[in-house]
């Protein structure tokens, strides 16, 4: 059974699609809509399409959360042909613009033993980067309705960008939240990260309702908890630098287990080194 969009809010749809349990999520106004995020290959994207056309006959707006290829490897196929573009942070836009290839490659290495099928996917799909940016914060009109799209800063990746629905109090965060799974450390700024997230829940009010890149909706709640976890992290990496401890001695201090925390405290030493690309 191929997976469809479940209305989570007003206007406001999600598809969990099963490969890497991604979300994608489309708004729609009057005669418009947004799609984010638009999966990892270009079958995959079909599929998108096909479901999103489901909901709605209106020409779309694409935003990407992140350049990681399970959130915008599918652009080149679901972008509209009518010029609307494609949203993202400039530094995203920038990653996939200037290293493309090299990060399909970095990803096809990666993936291919466990994930074949996705990996020689990735490897045929066409890349399209973003060629609309943001640099802090940019409101579009989505028929009729104000999509807010910002970046509070450094975390899972340089350019992360959520996009806030504001009459439904939602937000959709890409893998700055992870549901499901511990957070991916790979490109990211852990010394950073609980800062982004601190300015993610002052902006949230009891109600708000968070898509995270995958897994599950979550609240408030939650992303507070993945909040202190960040930061107990950070201390950890910041007291192990201070001390010369290797960096495996502090992942299996972490909240996370040791082979997800280990990218991250070496990231983390990477950035109070001033290595951090």
């Amino acid at each position: 059974m191929k997976p469809g969009f479940v209305e989570v809010a007003a206007g406001v749809y999600v598809l969990r699609y099963p490969v890497l349990d991604v979300n994608a999520v489309l708004v729609t106004g009057d005669g418009e809509a947004m799609l984010i995020d638009t999966l990892s290959t270009a079958a995959q994207a079909a599929e998108l399409g096909a479901a999103a056309r489901e909901v709605t006959d209106a020409p779309w707006t694409l935003v990407n959360t992140h350049h990681h290829f399970d959130h915008c490897f599918g652009n080149a196929v679901l972008a509209d042909p009518g010029g609307r573009g494609v949203w993202a942070h400039e530094e995203a836009a920038a990653a996939l613009r200037e290293g493309g290839a090299r990060l399909r490659r970095r990803w096809y290495a990666q993936l291919a033993p466990a994930y074949p099928e996705l990996a020689a996917g990735i490897a045929e799909t066409p890349l399209r980067p973003p060629d609309r940016t943001v640099r802090r914060a940019a409101t579009l009109d989505i028929g009729g309705r104000p999509v807010v799209l910002a970046h509070l800063g450094r975390g899972h990746t340089a350019g992360d960008l959520i996009v806030h629905v504001p009459d439904a109090d939602l937000v959709v965060t890409g893998d700055l939240i992870e549901q499901g799974a511990p957070p991916s450390f790979e490109d990211s700024y852990p010394m950073e990260w609980p800062e982004t997230l601190a300015e993610l829940v002052r902006g949230a009010t009891p109600s708000t309702v968070f898509v995270p890149g995958h897994g599950d909706l979550v609240n408030g709640p939650f992303v507070a908890g993945q909040h202190e976890e960040l930061t107990s992290l950070a201390w950890l990496i910041r007291e192990g630098h201070a001390d010369g401890a290797p960096a495996e001695a502090v992942a299996v201090r972490s909240p996370y287990p040791p082979t997800a925390a280990l990218p991250a405290v070496r990231r983390g030493y990477a950035e109070l080194d001033g290595r951090a690309a």
